[in-house]
C-alpha cells in the first residue's frame, strides 16, 4: 500500500534555534511525532552524507528507513531524503521556519 503524506508547520522562534534543534538528529523524537528511535550512523555534527536509521510508527505499523543528509546550509537548509522521498527546511517568511515532508 502506498501513502503519500504531506505536512507542513509553521514555527514562531527564531530561524538559526529551530534549525540549531532540528538540525540535531537526536532531537528528532521530541518534534517529529511518528518518529520513534533514530540511530545515526556516524558520531559527530551533520554534514552531507551523513545518515540515519529513523523508526517510526504510523497507521498502526513500524516503519524502518534511512535518511541521507542532501543538502546543509547551517542556520538555513537541511534537505535529506529517502529512496521513498525528502525533508527539508525553508524559511516561508522573516523569523520563521517551515519544515515540509514530501513524498518523492
Amino acid at each position: 500500500m502506498a501513502v503519500d503524506v504531506v505536512t507542513e508547520i509553521e514555527i514562531a522562534r527564531p530561524p538559526a534555534e529551530v534549525a540549531a534543534f532540528a538540525g540535531d538528529l537526536a532531537n528528532s523524537t521530541r518534534w517529529y511525532e511518528s518518529i520513534v528511535a533514530v540511530v545515526p550512523e556516524h558520531s559527530g555534527a551533520p554534514e552531507v552524507g551523513s545518515r540515519a536509521d529513523f523508526s517510526a510508527r504510523f497507521l498502526g505499523r513500524t516503519l524502518t528507513y534511512t535518511y541521507e543528509i542532501r543538502e546543509l546550509d547551517p542556520g538555513r537548509r537541511l534537505v535529506m531524503s529517502t529512496e521513498e522521498g525528502r525533508s527539508r527546511w525553508r524559511p516561508p517568511t522573516p523569523g520563521r521556519r517551515r519544515r515540509t515532508a514530501v513524498p518523492g
